[in-house]
């Protein structure tokens, strides 16, 4: 009877082993499951980022479709844009008058 029982108990401890090392080093294995969460939390912090960007993004069109203000708001700011008929002034602070920026 103790001879039969040895082959039964090698046979479920190999068992044991093969399913620990699915378990951990396998496909699907806890060590990866782990790592898959981290990839997914980081690529929903991604998208709400991205989600942000598009609403921001989406505001600015329906303004420059609805409206021309955007477009001369864009151009003065960003293209240094005058309109026709009115005057520019540029101001200049004489050299001793400006704050040093850096030291060099």
């Amino acid at each position: 009877m103790v001879m039969a029982m040895k082959p039964i108990i090698a046979l479920l401890v190999l068992l044991l082993v093969l399913l620990q090392y699915k378990l951990w080093l396998g496909d699907g294995s806890i060590p990866e499951v782990w790592r898959l969460n981290e990839a997914l939390g980081r690529q929903g912090q991604e998208n709400e980022r991205l989600r942000e960007r598009n609403f921001v993004l989406e505001v600015e069109v329906k303004d420059l479709k609805q409206g021309l203000e955007a477009v001369e708001e864009r151009a003065r700011r960003e293209l240094g844009m005058i309109k026709e008929g009115e005057t520019f002034y540029q101001v200049v602070e004489p050299l001793a008058q400006r704050s040093p920026i850096s030291e060099r």
